[in-house]
């Protein structure tokens, strides 16, 4: 079975992010970026398929300009066989992107749509259900982990209190969570290899957004710490503090 993982170019997560002068947006002045967490459980998902089934190649698709081939290149070192960059503007806009998505993915006969469940930088966790109802592909979203047996994917989700199963007939988009099983490093044969791999490069769709960032601005300071006595005698009034002020108890 052929698979598709939609990834996304993100601000490394431990990045320190700073609001740039506009106040619309961060400071890029020395931020690295790297493949959103969640899309490399969904790549790490594809990869394991692979290797199960000894058949069926990974693609990798993203929409960004020229500096998310970095990431594509990674997602090919890993074990990807093949990538696509759809050159265009990356928005607020969870529609505008789906649409762009799903114009190219329409055609496709792949058995499988993997995403990230959210990207790391907005967190906005609709892409991926989006496209699934422009193409009219069954979703399920929030997967840990799938098997497939012939045409239907068995999905297990993490949910309060136990786990669920669901199953759902291929062609599907799965929507993946963290998992079992951490996404893989790129061995330097892999890292020489993804040198030669396809990686197409071609006009996104035009979807115009319709979301306009207004402002950001950084969390508040932390207020200082103050000493309320020391040793037993601080007791009392430490509690009252919790109860009257912090309201924590």
């Amino acid at each position: 079975m052929n698979v598709t993982v939609c990834i996304k170019r993100v601000p490394d997560t431990e990045a320190r992010i700073r609001v740039d002068g506009s106040g619309a947006g961060i400071d890029k002045t020395g931020i690295k970026y790297d493949l959103s967490p969640y899309d490399a459980f969904a790549l790490e998902a594809a990869l394991q398929l692979k290797e199960a089934t000894g058949e069926g190649e990974v693609t990798l698709l993203t929409l960004g300009d020229s500096s998310s081939q970095e990431t594509l290149r990674k997602g090919l070192a890993m074990g990807a066989d093949r990538a696509l960059l759809l050159t265009g503007e990356v928005t607020l806009d969870g529609l505008a992107t789906a649409k762009t998505l799903a114009a190219e993915l329409e055609g496709t006969e792949d058995g499988l749509f993997l995403f990230g469940v959210k990207a790391a930088d907005d967190d906005q966790q609709q892409v991926g259900p989006m496209v699934a109802a422009l193409t009219g592909r069954p979703c399920v979203s929030g997967v840990s982990s799938f098997e497939v047996n012939g045409s239907t994917a068995t999905c297990h989700r993490e949910v309060e209190g136990g786990s669920e199963v669901v199953e759902v007939d291929t062609p599907a988009v799965l929507c993946m969570t963290k998992g079992p099983n951490e996404p893989r490093l790129a061995a330097l044969k892999g890292i020489m290899a993804a040198k030669k791999k396809p990686l197409e490069e071609k006009p996104a769709a035009e979807n115009a957004s319709r979301v306009r960032l207004a402002s950001m601005s950084e969390p508040p300071a932390r207020a200082t710490g103050r000493i309320v006595g020391e040793g037993v005698d601080a007791v009392p009034e430490l509690v009252r503090l919790l109860r009257e002020e912090a309201n924590a108890i």
